[in-house]
């Protein structure tokens, strides 16, 4: 049986990575469904999800200044607007936490998926280079 560079080469053009489940879903709902890239693209993709963990870390500060609002006055009304202000900027934090967990998570997925390919291109090459020296 001859061996098929070419193969070898053509499945390591392409990296599939499961979309990490969603933490609000039961286990038996269902995966998290995945994504297939190229091989060359997948530094851009995690720069991608990277810039988004930025802005989801910025986004966070602001939460909680929104979660943590003072009334402005001492008068009645201001105490009600400070009772209904806080609990959205305390989702809005939440909402913020999660996403910030699925996102670092993806990043994990995505750069330990690169390292596969890193992993099975020196051994496709291991493996080239011992079938031309026999």
């Amino acid at each position: 049986m001859a061996y098929d560079s070419n193969a070898e080469q053509n499945r390591q053009e392409k990296v599939t990575v499961s979309a990490p489940a969603n933490p609000d879903k039961p286990a038996s709902a269902g995966g998290g469904g995945g994504f297939t890239f190229d091989k060359d693209k997948i530094d851009g993709i995690i720069k991608k999800w990277t810039d988004l963990q930025v802005e989801l870390k910025r986004d966070y500060a602001d939460a909680n200044l929104m979660a943590n609002v003072k009334a402005p006055g001492k008068e009645f009304a201001s105490g009600d607007w400070e009772k209904l202000a806080n609990p959205s900027g305390k989702a809005f934090l939440e909402q913020n936490q999660k996403m910030q967990d699925y996102v670092k998570n993806y990043i994990d997925q995505l750069t330990a998926a690169k390292q596969k390919i890193a992993t099975n291109e020196a051994e496709t090459q291991a493996s080239l280079n011992k079938h031309k020296a026999v």
